[in-house]
């Protein structure tokens, strides 16, 4: 059964006025449940925008996006918006800031706490639950934050490069650990990407788009066993099959660029 459904999607932004920009154009997209797909292609082809229209942040121009069978109208905390940076709050303690969205439903403080101990519990964090972020390093604040998507009952982990801004090491071991929660859970999981050996590393289905406008250019299916290697044959012809997808976008999309920026000038 789908999880996820994107038939025609369309997002422009600025609609009818001289700053129109078309950033999604016809998404066809189907995510199954308990399926890591990951989506990459070109900088500005619509990679975060279609995260805020699966999480319901932003509604499409046309066409229809589905969660379990039922039209998407607006966030719901069965959908999960992890960000590049973790967004918690700074004055809440590692537990308190897992336990917020159950605050926020009305939950007991004594029961929302021991929800919110034992999801910290989950993600290695039991012994920093009354730290503040600011005590945490960059993947203890990543792994808070995907607690509190946890403990909020998200069956559904929309992720927006939320490892970018780390250590390469310590990004080895996020994508190890979110794997581990993955494979645990039975989540269902978007995970955005810059990083082809990430995409390929951590999918089940790689998704590419286009350059602006994006469209789906290719689904291609990670027929690896896990764990997986990161050196070997298999890895990279995958790893060398996206890089020569993207290749041309890549290339369409900086040429569009700099013809914009030769117009600005012009108008200047």
């Amino acid at each position: 059964m789908a999880a996820l459904e994107c038939r025609g999607v369309t997002k422009v932004w600025g609609e009818s006025t001289d700053r129109e920009v078309v950033a999604l154009q016809d998404i066809d997209l189907v995510v199954g449940r308990g399926e890591f797909v990951v989506v990459i292609g070109p900088s500005g082809c619509g990679k975060s925008t279609l995260l805020k229209l699966l999480a319901g942040l932003e509604t499409p121009t046309a066409g229809r996006l589905l969660h379990g069978g039922q039209v998407i109208s607006g966030p719901e905390v069965d959908r999960s918006l992890i960000f590049q940076q973790p967004s918690l709050y700074p004055w809440l303690s590692a537990l308190d800031n897992v336990a917020f969205g159950l605050k926020l439903r009305g939950v007991p403080r004594a029961e929302r706490h021991r929800q919110a101990e034992e999801f910290l519990r989950q993600v290695g964090l039991r012994e920093f639950a009354r730290k503040h972020p600011h005590e945490l390093s960059g993947g203890m604040q990543q792994r808070v934050a995907i607690a509190r998507a946890l403990c909020v009952g998200a069956d559904t982990l929309l992720m927006d490069e939320p490892f970018a801004a780390l250590d390469v090491q310590t990004r080895y071991q996020m994508q190890a650990f979110l794997l581990d929660i993955w494979h645990g859970t039975g989540k269902t999981a978007v995970f955005v990407t810059h990083h082809i050996d990430e995409a390929v590393y951590l999918a089940d289905r790689v998704v590419v788009l286009t350059a602006r406008p994006g469209r789906v250019l290719d689904s291609v299916s990670i027929d690896m066993p896990r764990p997986r290697s990161v050196v070997g044959e298999a890895f990279e012809r995958y790893r060398a099959l996206l890089v020569e997808r993207l290749r041309a976008e890549v290339a369409r999309a900086f040429q569009e660029q700099e013809l914009v920026e030769m117009l600005d000038t012009r108008i200047k």
